[in-house]
């Protein structure tokens, strides 16, 4: 049975870009882009494309990626297209510039599906960013059907979906009915690269492109409930005090003291 598959993709910062790169914007209290690095698309979303082409290839449909963001790099956000996707729907708006807020993701990206035909959606298991894994959990529910996290293996056929889900100390097999969404991790095995020709079929497409009116969200709907009052790198301040005595013994009370001093013991 063919199937009409949603997948959520995110652009972020680089997560192996030098420490020395790393840098914060006070002001806007966001992680500002380091100079000459690139964004890349998030590593487990990458994981969630191949898995819908996987299904895509074996039972046939369409595959629809859609990102939420500001400030696309085309060259980035269009991987998953050279990698063989059928359709790129970009939500762009200042208003989704703040993705802190779970909840208005998840919200504005469940509008967005709403606006299409689906029958499952897959989701990467979490951002390299800001490590919530809460969005894919939020679509769900505000869309009202089942979800299955951390799958490694994903088939659907026959009107359901049939996933191997990681647990610590192996893998359950779980099924739903369509439609539902699934989240994947990266054992699900690396993701395809996209062919010569995938990218340069990728480089005269244009993405569909979403703002938040389009949505047809009103007034309190665009409203974030979560503010995001400081951003900072922790600060640490380690001190190294070497303990000596004559022997093993005296140093080891001359530690001792110390410790009690520092009220440590």
């Amino acid at each position: 049975m063919p199937a009409n598959i949603i997948v959520t993709v995110k652009q972020v910062i680089d997560p192996e870009i030098p420490l020395s790169a790393f840098k914060l914007s006070e002001n806007a209290k966001r992680v500002e882009a380091p100079s000459g690095i690139p964004p890349v698309v998030n590593g487990f979303d990458e994981n969630a494309v191949e898995a819908a082409l996987r299904i895509r290839d074996t039972q046939g449909g369409t595959v629809t990626v859609i990102s939420m963001g500001k400030e696309f790099s085309l060259d980035v956000i269009k991987k998953p297209l050279a990698m063989g996707v059928d359709e790129l729907i970009l939500l762009e708006d200042d208003a989704f510039v703040n993705d802190i807020d779970s909840y208005f993701t998840a919200y504005v990206l469940s509008m967005a599906i709403q606006k299409l035909d689906y029958d499952l959606i897959i989701c990467g298991r979490q951002a390299s960013d800001w490590d919530n894994a809460q969005v894919p959990l939020g679509i769900a529910e505000i869309l009202g059907i089942p979800c299955i996290t951390l799958g490694r293996d994903v088939n659907a056929s026959d009107g359901k979906v049939t996933v191997e889900r990681n647990i610590p100390d192996g893998y359950e097999v779980l099924e739903a009915s369509l439609p539902a969404l699934i989240t994947v991790s990266n054992e699900l095995g690396q993701p395809r690269y996209p062919t010569l020709r995938g990218i340069m079929a990728a480089t005269r497409r244009r993405p569909v492109v979403w703002t938040i009116d389009d949505l047809h969200l009103d007034g309190s709907q665009k409203k974030q409930r979560v503010e995001l009052v400081n951003m900072f790198v922790p600060t640490t301040d380690k001190q190294c005090q070497f303990i000596q005595g004559e022997d093993d013994a005296e140093a080891g009370r001359k530690l001792a003291l110390a410790l009690r001093e520092a009220k440590l013991i």
